[in-house]
C-alpha cells in the first residue's frame, strides 16, 4: 500500500497517505509481543486454574484482532466523528462504572467490573480515552464560543468520575485519569501556580487514599520497607529479570510463568525479561516511547487547539499506563495492577487502548487547510499564556 497513487482518491487510499504509518507498525509490533508473550505465559497459568491450556491463547488472539480492527476504525473516522464517539462512550462508560457498584464482580475487595457471557468487562478502562477527548472538547470550545462553561463542566464531570472510581475503588485509574485531566489544563493554558495546587491536591489525595484504604497502604508500606510484608510477586519478577539477563533463556524456558498468578496480565514484562531478555525488553519500552513522542512531535505542526489537547491527553494516559505496569514489575513503584498495554491479557484493556490509539491517528491524521485555527501549537501556547 506504501505506492498507492495519488491520484487515488478513494477513502482508504487518502487515509493510507494521511494516517501515522510507524505508528501503525509499532501497535503491530507491541499486538505481535501480546500473541507471542500469551503464547509463552498463558497456558502454565490457564493448568493452574485447571482450565484448557489454550483458553486464554484463544481468547487474546480474538482481543488483539478485534483491538486491531478498532485501531484501523478508528483512525478512519473524522475529528467531529471522534468528538461524537468520545461523548456516546464516556456517557455509557459512567453508567456502566456506575452499574459496578450495584452488579459488579468483587475481585480482591474492589467492584470494577460487570460479568458478560464468555469475559467479564471493565467499564472505566474506557472512560480513560473518552474522557480525555470530552474535556479537550469542553476546554477548547471557549475558543469559538468566549462565553462557554467548559472549565466548569470538565470540572464536573472530573468529579463524577472521581466519585464513583473512589467508591470502587481503584485509585489507580484515578490517578492516571487525574494525571490526564491536569496536562490537559496545564496544555490549554492553565496557570503554572494553578497548576501546582492541583498536584498539591493530587499528592493530599493520596495522602488520603493512604489512610483510608487498607490495600493502599499495604502496598505503599511494602514498597518504602522491603524487608517487611509478603514481597512474593515482586522478588519473583525481579529474579526472573535477572535469570534473563541480556538475551534471555529462549522461548518457552522461562519458569516465572509457573509461579506467578498474574504472569499473563500483571507481570507479563517479568515473562519477557526472563525468555527473551534485557535487549527485548528495552525494545519494547523503545515501541512504547516511539508512539508517545510521535505523537506529541506532531503538535509542534498542529493547528487546532482541540487536537492539541485531545492527543496529549490520550498519549499522557497511554503512556502513564505503559509506566505503571512495567515500573510496578521492576519494583520503581508500588505494585499496582494495571495491564501491559497490547501485551497484557485483558479484552477491556486491549479495546480499551485500541480506542486511544485509534483516536490519536485520527485526530493527527494530516489535513491540509481543514482547521478553522491559524496559529501553530507554540503560538496557542504563547497565546493562552497572555491572556
Amino acid at each position: 500500500m506504501a505506492g498507492i497513487s495519488r491520484i487515488n482518491t478513494s477513502p482508504m487510499a487518502r487515509w493510507w497517505r494521511n494516517v501515522d504509518r510507524v505508528t501503525l507498525i509499532c501497535v503491530g509490533i507491541l499486538i505481535g509481543f501480546g500473541y507471542i508473550l500469551m503464547l509463552a505465559a498463558s497456558p502454565a497459568v490457564a493448568v493452574r486454574i485447571g482450565a484448557s491450556r489454550d483458553m486464554f491463547i484463544f481468547k487474546q488472539v480474538c482481543f488483539l484482532l478485534l483491538a486491531a480492527g478498532i485501531v484501523i476504525g478508528t483512525s478512519l473516522l473524522s475529528i467531529r466523528a471522534v468528538r461524537i464517539m468520545a461523548a456516546i462512550g464516556f456517557v455509557l462508560g459512567i453508567a456502566a462504572t456506575a452499574l459496578t457498584l450495584v452488579h459488579g464482580i468483587e475481585i480482591k475487595g474492589a467492584r470494577r467490573w460487570i460479568a458478560l457471557p464468555m469475559m467479564s468487562v471493565q467499564p472505566s478502562e474506557f472512560l480513560k480515552p473518552c474522557f480525555a477527548v470530552v474535556t479537550a472538547w469542553l476546554l477548547t470550545e471557549r475558543q469559538t464560543r468566549r462565553y462557554f462553561p467548559g472549565m466548569l463542566i470538565a470540572l464536573g464531570l472530573f468529579g463524577v468520575v472521581l466519585l464513583l472510581l473512589k467508591s470502587q475503588p481503584d485509585i489507580g485509574m484515578l490517578s492516571v485519569i487525574t494525571t490526564v485531566f491536569i496536562t490537559q489544563l496545564f496544555v490549554d493554558g492553565l496557570s503554572l501556580f494553578l497548576v501546582a495546587g492541583g498536584v498539591g491536591c493530587m499528592v493530599a489525595a493520596f495522602i488520603g487514599a493512604y489512610a483510608v484504604f487498607p490495600h493502599v497502604r499495604s502496598r505503599v508500606e511494602r514498597f518504602l520497607h522491603p524487608e517487611v510484608g509478603d514481597h512474593y510477586q515482586i522478588d519473583t519478577a525481579l529474579r526472573a529479570f535477572g535469570n534473563g539477563g541480556l538475551l534471555g533463556r529462549g522461548p518457552g524456558e522461562g519458569r516465572v510463568k509457573d509461579l506467578l498468578p498474574d504472569a499473563h496480565a500483571d507481570f507479563v514484562f517479568a515473562v519477557a525479561g526472563e525468555e527473551f531478555g534485557m535487549i527485548v525488553c528495552l525494545f519494547i519500552i523503545g515501541v512504547f516511547g516511539v508512539i508517545v513522542i510521535r505523537a506529541l512531535l506532531k503538535l509542534l505542526h498542529e493547528n487546532d487547539p482541540f487536537i492539541v489537547v485531545a492527543t496529549t491527553g490520550l498519549v499522557t494516559g497511554f503512556g502513564l499506563q505503559a509506566f505503571v505496569n512495567m515500573g510496578s514489575t521492576l519494583h520503581l513503584i508500588p505494585t499496582k495492577g494495571m495491564t501491559l498495554p497490547f501485551i497484557s491479557y485483558g479484552g477491556s484493556s486491549a479495546m480499551s487502548v485500541a480506542l486511544t490509539i485509534g483516536m490519536v491517528l485520527a485526530l493527527t491524521r494530516s489535513r491540509v487547510g481543514d482547521s478553522q485555527f491559524s496559529q501553530s501549537f507554540p503560538a496557542f501556547l504563547s497565546r493562552r499564556s497572555r491572556t
